[in-house]
């Protein structure tokens, strides 16, 4: 099993910023990609930003320029540096870890509340 523990959500203004962390534990060996989900109330969660184990990003588009993926060079910490964040950001985030496609794990999730 692999456990993620995010921090670092909160309540900022339109055009602010927020840095969230995903620490992962437990049997992180061959986790290939950690990434970032959000769900705003009454949608479908969505991705928002993916980094693999050679450093190759993904962002959904909405998010590029703005937001940035990083990982460390142990591969079991995850970051989202969130820039020009606007209302629409709301939502709760996720950390993902996969192994593979049907292997995957998710964090409890941190709320991301952006004000107008």
């Amino acid at each position: 099993q692999v456990q993620l523990v995010e921090s670092g959500g909160g309540l900022v203004q339109a055009g602010g910023s927020l840095g969230l962390s995903c620490v992962s534990s437990g049997y992180i060996f061959n986790i290939n990609i950690m990434g970032w989900y959000r769900q705003a109330p009454g949608k479908q969660r969505e991705l928002v930003a993916t980094i693999t184990s050679g450093g190759r990003t993904n962002y959904a588009d909405s998010v590029k320029g703005r937001f940035t993926i990083s990982r460390n060079s142990a591969g079991n910490a995850v970051y989202l540096q969130m820039n020009s964040l606007k209302p629409e950001d709301t939502g709760v985030y996720y950390c993902n870890a996969e192994k593979a496609p049907s292997l995957r794990y998710w964090g409890q999730g941190t709320q991301v509340t952006v004000s107008s």
